[in-house]
């Protein structure tokens, strides 16, 4: 999925920006939403609520696809393969 989202030319810093719109997003909503709709204060809180979870899902994706182009092609395995051995430490000798 990463990889196709990054072929359509999207990047982890315009996902970023996709979430931090929509939490501003969020705000200006809610607000317009209270002020056409006086009466139902509660729609203007749904809709405010509704825009603003789409932010950590922007959030996520972007940490995603900072993290894919950070690693880019390499594959998963090697990646896992290098960490395992970068936690091997010396044997601590005693006495």
């Amino acid at each position: 999925m990463l990889n196709m989202m990054r072929k359509m030319g999207l990047s982890s810093k315009l996902l970023y920006t996709m979430g931090f719109g929509s939490i501003g997003m969020s705000i200006a909503t809610w607000g317009a939403s209270l002020r056409y709709e006086a009466n139902d204060i509660g729609r203007a809180d749904r809709w405010g609520i509704f825009i603003g979870q789409w932010a950590p899902t922007f959030f996520a994706l972007g940490t995603a696809m900072r993290l894919e182009e950070q690693w880019g092609s390499r594959s998963r395995s090697d990646a896992q393969s290098e960490h395992r051995l970068g936690d091997i430490r010396d044997p601590m000798h005693v006495g």
